[in-house]
């Protein structure tokens, strides 16, 4: 009897709330529910070396089957799941890179079943640069008698850089456009240059003076 004293019913009420309190505990731990969503993620293209310019990426996003806790995956941010592919040792010319679990950053507790399409491709060229002239582009109606003689862009050149072959294609900037409606001399505008090539980019944009001369039209007589 004093074994049962000291060893079973000693602090009985301590050891039975103890008891309680771990069988709700399996309760909650066992009734966590856990659910797949699915998740689209642009991919990010990271450590490009400084030499190399990207030329093409399909797809540009992939998306992704994610399970977890719903308490986790209901709560989703934007930023808490994105996709990361190193590019450190990439070399000009068209590549094709597998995804993984491991390129998928996610919270804790948040696991990877399937990404789709698990592979991407993308074109890699040598970054090239080039001084281009910059036309200027003049709209609106003058007054009747005056036409433009000339139009000046200041600075007349600007530098764009992007991949060697679009870069090659390329042979003038154009600014936005100019109104010189009802213009009856010269006139200044200040405005901003553009190359139509979404892959080629100004270095270093910086506005542009255009310069519209505006002088009385000769008419010729019979």
């Amino acid at each position: 009897m004093s074994f049962l004293r000291r060893y079973v019913f000693h602090d009985l009420g301590l050891k039975l709330f103890s008891l309680v309190m771990a069988a709700c505990l399996w309760a909650v731990v066992t009734q966590v529910h856990t659910e797949v969503v699915s998740w689209k993620s642009s991919i990010e293209l990271h450590s490009l070396p400084q030499s190399l310019v990207i030329s093409s990426v399909a797809p540009a996003e992939a998306k992704l089957w994610l399970s977890g806790p719903s308490r986790v995956l209901d709560h989703l941010g934007l930023n808490e799941v994105h996709i990361a592919l190193d590019l450190s040792a990439a070399q000009p010319g068209e590549h094709t890179y597998s995804l993984s679990s491991g390129n998928v950053h996610v919270p804790e507790g948040v696991h990877v079943k399937q990404i789709e399409p698990a592979q991407i491709k993308i074109g890699l060229d040598m970054r090239e640069t080039k001084q281009i002239e910059i036309r200027p582009r003049v709209v609106g109606r003058l007054a009747s008698g005056f036409t433009i003689t000339n139009v000046v862009a200041d600075p007349p050149q600007v530098r764009v850089a992007g991949p060697a072959k679009r870069v090659d294609l390329v042979d003038a900037a154009v600014t936005d456009p100019v109104d010189a409606t009802g213009l009856l001399s010269q006139r200044t505008f200040t405005t901003n240059v553009y190359v139509s090539d979404s892959l080629v980019q100004v270095v270093h944009p910086e506005p542009v003076r255009v310069t519209v001369f505006v002088g009385k039209s000769s008419r010729r007589r019979d």
